[in-house]
């Protein structure tokens, strides 16, 4: 039998139909697989975090229940997606918050001899921390890719100018095991200690000063001290007389320094 060209032709136009659709299928997934996807995941890394800084104010409302409202008890349910939360025990954390006055610390027992733990999540893509430390709840990048951190939301310290005294609030956070926390889990807070206690000053005194020591740790992602200098300085409007280290009004006469220890059951 006789085969014609026309015939020939056309399979061999539909041969190459084939091959340029099937080849611009492979270079669209490509593409998506190279651009687009990396893409996707760090929409939902940017979504994990941005629900974990809301889940961390929840837990800090928590706390003002504890501490400021004598809850005795707080239980909350969340999801923690993207990377995890766990509980940096006293005896682990580096940081501390020291007071003074003209002869030198004021307070020298627990918690303040100590140091004061916190809440954490970690981005496990991006390496990114929201933290509860001293009932302010703080964000910061990894030190690789940005030195600093600022604050979420702010820790009930004030200066009541009228009766000249200041209030500092000290919270901390520790658990008996350790602690950690991927995916769906409840968080339960107990408070099982408070006290406060109360210095005067005489106007000529020197005045009081608050300190806060990241205690030279290599681990700069435990170091929020821009957090703290910014709130010490531009929202309570106290003085920064060294690196941190900052004075109370020098009208103040009285230093009210109350301190609370919370303790987490579960996560």
């Amino acid at each position: 039998m006789r085969r014609t060209i026309a015939a020939d032709e056309s399979a061999v136009s539909e041969s190459i139909g084939f091959v340029l659709i099937f080849s611009l299928v492979i270079v669209g997934i490509s593409l998506v697989t190279l651009y687009g996807y990396p893409v996707l995941l760090k929409q939902q890394a940017n979504a994990d975090q941005q629900i974990m800084e809301k889940n961390m104010i929840v837990l800090q409302n928590d706390l003002k229940s504890l501490v400021y409202k004598t809850v005795p008890y707080k239980e909350t349910s969340l999801k923690v997606g993207g990377g995890t939360l766990y509980i940096l025990n006293s005896t682990t954390t580096v940081q501390k918050f020291n007071v003074t006055d003209r002869f030198g610390a004021i307070i020298d027992f627990y918690p303040l001899a100590g140091q004061l733990g916190e809440l954490r999540y970690e981005s496990k893509e991006q390496g990114q921390i929201v933290a509860i430390e001293n009932g302010a709840v703080i964000y910061r990048q990894p030190e690789y890719v940005v030195t600093g951190s600022t604050m979420l939301a702010e820790p009930r310290w004030f200066y009541d100018a009228p009766t000249r005294t200041a209030v500092i609030y000290m919270v901390n956070v520790s658990s008996t095991d350790a602690l950690s926390l991927t995916g769906v889990g409840t968080v339960q807070m107990e408070l099982v200690n408070t006290s406060y206690q109360v210095f005067t000053r005489d106007p000529g005194d020197s005045p009081f000063t608050v300190g806060y020591v990241p205690d030279g740790d290599p681990d700069k992602n435990e170091d929020y001290s821009a957090a703290w200098r910014d709130f010490i300085v531009r929202s309570l409007g106290w003085t920064e007389i060294s690196p941190n280290k900052y004075q109370v009004p020098t009208d103040a006469t009285t230093l009210v320094v109350k301190e609370y220890d919370v303790v987490v059951h579960s996560v």
